[in-house]
């Protein structure tokens, strides 16, 4: 039998929804008990919709009186550390939002306080399952398109958000392409060797870092990605193409299709439908089973480390304009 788990959230902005959303729809697994904000006004809203019991404006106050298993942190990636060192020490495990940290020396140093403490973190990196990357992780373990030369992908649309990231010199690829880089890696079971990239702001748009984003990716294994990301985008365009020896994958959020040499039309078309808030209740239920097994979830800080150091190598290339290498301690 499975345990119930007692989740403490910390932030109570939007994206909370998404994880709340998720998580009340699995009361076998998990109680949403206490949510924590500074923001008294945005606290009281969200703990009220949710039916919250315990509420708290202050971090320490959660930890000392919320009776809290577990940790969901949703808060800025600009206080990662200050939110997520007092947890650590107080031995509570975590799943946190991604990016879980923007740069890779902070992620390592997070990493490193949960080992030397003993405390499984995780991040929510739900579009492993939200979008294809899963689908097309198992699709080619089955060899359909024979070893994978290389992959094309295009995130272009017109988004403009509002808050704490606009005026953050990393944007665009700190919103989506964590996402895009973590999902490279998933699917071609390989991390990179080097990484080129260059960005753009539009002036058509109210940010102050990237809205467009130029990366090529070597992998270890020969594969080569080329990923293009737009905010600014007049036509909107979701696509990535996976390309084999033998066949090729065209795929989307919702399908994935396979082509063979010869063939006007796909051979095969696979449907694909798993909401957001699933998956991100997905990735909390891989830390609470590696607390039950005493395994590394698929999902760990330790893996992530490697998706920032891709995000953290792109900024770096394109402020730098360079190729940045990687080496087993990171990059170079």
């Amino acid at each position: 039998m499975q345990m119930v788990y007692n989740v403490g959230l910390v932030g109570a902005g939007n994206v909370t929804t998404m994880h709340l959303d998720g998580l009340i729809n699995h009361p076998e697994r998990v109680r949403v008990t206490a949510i924590c904000d500074p923001d008294q006004e945005t606290l009281e809203a969200r703990a009220n919709a949710y039916g919250i019991p315990q509420r708290f404006t202050k971090l320490d106050d959660l930890l000392a009186k919320g009776n809290v298993d577990v940790v969901v942190v949703c808060t800025p990636t600009t206080v990662r550390k200050e939110v997520l060192f007092p947890i650590i020490e107080a031995g509570l495990p975590v799943f946190v939002e991604k990016p879980f940290s923007e740069t890779y020396r902070e992620a390592v140093e997070i990493a490193e306080k949960a080992k030397k403490h003993g405390v499984k973190v995780s991040v929510n990196q739900n579009f492993r399952k939200h979008y294809t990357f899963d689908l097309i992780r198992r699709i080619l373990a089955e060899n359909t398109v024979g070893t994978v030369m290389g992959v094309i992908f295009h995130d272009l649309f017109d988004r403009q958000d509002t808050g704490w990231r606009t005026g953050r010199e990393r944007n665009a690829m700190s919103v989506m392409g964590i996402h895009w880089f973590d999902g490279f890696r998933w699917i071609l079971h390989c991390e990179a060797e080097s990484l080129v990239c260059r960005t753009h702001n539009s002036p058509a748009k109210n940010y102050v870092g990237d809205t467009e984003s130029f990366v090529q990716i070597a992998f270890e294994n020969g594969t080569t990605v080329s990923y293009a990301q737009s905010f600014s985008g007049v036509y909107r365009r979701n696509e990535m193409m996976v390309i084999g020896e033998t066949g090729m994958l065209a795929a989307d959020y919702h399908h994935v299709s396979l082509y063979r040499k010869g063939e006007k039309e796909a051979v095969r078309t696979w449907d694909h439908s798993y909401p957001k808030s699933e998956a991100t209740f997905d990735g909390l239920h891989q830390l609470l089973t590696a607390l039950e097994t005493g395994e590394e979830a698929a999902n760990s800080a330790e893996d992530n480390i490697k998706s920032v150091a891709l995000l953290d190598a792109a900024y770096i290339s394109a402020r730098e304009q360079r190729i940045v290498k990687f080496q087993p301690g990171g990059w170079l």
